[in-house]
């Protein structure tokens, strides 16, 4: 593993014990590691932990992941960190506990209470809880990979000679050598498409995963969002907006069948239909965020998933339901959609995006 493979790991650790790990804070944790050097482990915890910790309350937590990770003994950790460290975390207590976050603040609520609000369902939180629960969802931490084109482009060194440039350098003063050309194929992040169920049983969650999907559309290619009770709105251009609560505010003003009923099927069928052509190009991961609680024909529902799953790299469905461990795909909708999914995942909380972060690390 090389030192950059060992950094990734560590912040992947680091975010699974409930600390906040953005783009932004990865890239100081490797410019900090490039300044002190991997040969001391003692002193790149320290020079971690300046970069990472923005609150006392998260200094245990760190202090115990980092140093089983990097081999040492967490006793006494805290008494060895350096003053600049504790300097930087007194101020950070002086001006109060909060991060700026994209579009808003994220108060610091400490790891545990932090870890406690990972578990809890969207359904179950209060304002002020929503509002910190956003805020880590905004903040999660992507690494999607690249993935090669069909699409080729000039290389140093690659898998299929240029012969047009070849022959064109044969021209030249050096063409008794023939000196040959390459080819790569080109690497591009993969599309990512997401439609979301914002009928009345799924209002809480769809908001959630809005955020979710406004954090996407920085860490992968093209990101169409859509959404739909009983009629299909596209509302990526609105979630272009940087600011998330701009975002989200024009959303609610774009949308006119919030808390609606729902037909699935018909939605999908108006996706397919005036939206396919354009969105599939490149392969897309196409996500559903539904219950599957659908009051149309399933027959319509079973035949336009399929269509997508023709187009698709791979379909994604989330049901918030299925983070409850008695719970069985037996509505009609989930029966006629199931055939054509790949991945069957819970979307209730910040732990369940986690793990959908988490396979679109992999599989993206």
């Amino acid at each position: 593993m090389t030192a950059v493979d060992r950094l990734v790991e560590l912040g992947r650790r680091l975010r699974a014990a409930g600390l906040v790990v953005t783009p932004d804070v990865a890239a100081d944790m490797a410019r900090a590691a490039a300044e002190v050097g991997y040969e001391r482990p003692d002193r790149l915890l320290h020079a971690l932990r300046a970069v990472v910790i923005t609150a006392h309350a998260q200094a245990e937590v760190f202090d115990r992941v980092a140093a089983e990770f990097l081999g040492l003994a967490p006793e006494g950790v805290e008494a060895r960190v350096a003053v600049s460290a504790v300097a930087a975390l007194t101020r950070v207590a002086e001006v109060g506990s909060e991060v700026p976050a994209e579009g808003g603040t994220i108060v610091d609520l400490g790891a545990s209470t932090t870890e406690r609000l990972a578990h809890r369902d969207f359904a179950t939180l209060s304002g002020e809880e929503a509002e910190a629960v956003r805020g880590l969802i905004a903040r999660m931490a992507w690494e999607p990979p690249l993935v090669r084109t069909r699409r080729r482009a000039p290389a140093s060194s690659g898998d299929r000679p240029d012969l047009r440039r070849s022959l064109r350098a044969a021209l030249g003063p050096a063409g008794d050598l023939l000196p040959l050309a390459w080819t790569a194929r080109r690497t591009r992040r993969r599309p990512l498409v997401v439609i979301a169920d914002i009928s009345g049983s799924m209002e809480a969650y769809a908001e959630m995963f809005l955020v979710f999907a406004h954090a996407a559309r920085h860490r992968f290619g093209p990101v169409e969002v859509f959404v739909f009770a009983t009629r299909l709105t596209r509302i990526t251009r609105s979630l272009e907006r940087r600011d998330l609560t701009a975002a989200l505010r024009r959303v609610a003003d774009d949308v006119e069948d919030w808390s609606g009923g729902t037909r699935i099927g018909e939605a999908l069928a108006t996706f397919n239909r005036e939206w396919g052509r354009r969105v599939f190009r490149g392969r897309p991961i196409v996500m559903v965020l539904s219950d599957g609680w659908d009051l149309g024909d399933p027959g319509i529902l079973s035949r336009e998933m399929a269509r997508i799953s023709r187009n698709a790299m791979r379909v994604v469905w989330l049901n918030p339901l299925a983070s409850h461990k008695e719970y069985a795909p037996e509505t009609r909708g989930m029966r006629a959609a199931l055939p054509h999914v790949d991945d069957l995942l819970p979307a209730a909380s910040v732990v369940d995006l986690r793990g959908l972060v988490d396979l679109l690390d992999r599989e993206g």
